[in-house]
């Protein structure tokens, strides 16, 4: 009888242990946090992961990282934007399908926030709709594009200044919508604490909130309950046709 693989495996000289398990547990498989990492431990990561036939996804990867990084992931794509690295499994064709979800800006400067979760959300394989620039000073923007995102399962919408897009958003849309604030602004923004107040408090009954400029927390956790309305809606289709 074969032994069990590990839950866990530790890399040597590493000083990091790989969750072989995430996927079984949480559905999705371990994601590295890149900033504060060597080259060696990142690409030791997605070396474990790829050849278990994980996708491999790191985050907060500078540009400095990933001119080391490409050479030795060959397939790799970086994301300069969003400062994210992926790669598929040889042969594994990028997922996709599972789920609809949109991820709303309110200005340019907030777009590597935004970039972060988009790149997130197709790592999950789900279908994302991208909406730019539509911040509450030009209140004319957002009515123009909400055809676009309310047929979604989740909408990320990142925020930066008085953070007050979530709100408006969250009127539009029958489905969950993630506030993501950022640290874009000026003095009295505190570096995101008042855009993250201002999403705290949003009168939209259907609005969440995560952390400062946390753009692959709003991306999973919209991906998260994209794929599971895409599943039970999948399973709902499958029952009919029976």
């Amino acid at each position: 009888m074969d032994s069990p693989a590990p839950r866990h495996k530790p890399l040597a000289n590493q000083n990091v242990t790989v969750d072989l398990d995430r996927r079984q547990r949480c559905g999705f498989p371990e994601v590295v946090y890149g900033e504060g990492k060597s080259d060696d431990a990142v690409a030791a990561v997605f070396d474990e992961l790829l050849a278990r036939g994980e996708p491999a996804l790191a985050t907060r990867i500078s540009a400095a990282q990933a001119e080391t990084l490409l050479t030795r992931l060959p397939g790799a794509r970086y994301n300069p934007v969003a400062r994210t690295l992926r790669r598929n499994p040889a042969g594994a064709e990028p997922a996709g399908g599972r789920g609809r979800a949109a991820v709303v800006s309110a200005g340019s400067t907030d777009l590597p926030v935004a970039e972060e979760a988009r790149e997130t959300l197709n790592w999950m394989g789900v279908d994302v709709t991208m909406v730019q620039d539509v911040g509450v000073a030009g209140p004319h923007r957002l009515p123009e594009r909400v055809a676009e995102i309310v047929d979604s399962d989740a909408v990320v919408v990142v925020a930066g200044m008085e953070g007050a897009l979530p709100s408006v958003v969250g009127g539009y849309v029958p489905c969950p919508v993630i506030g993501v604030p950022t640290s874009v602004g000026y003095g009295a923004n505190f570096q995101g604490l008042s855009a993250l107040l201002s999403m705290l408090n949003s009168c939209a009954s259907n609005v969440t909130v995560v952390n400062i400029d946390a753009g692959f927390k709003g991306g999973y956790l919209a991906g998260l309950i994209a794929t599971r309305v895409a599943d039970a809606r999948a399973a709902g289709e499958e029952a009919r046709d029976a």
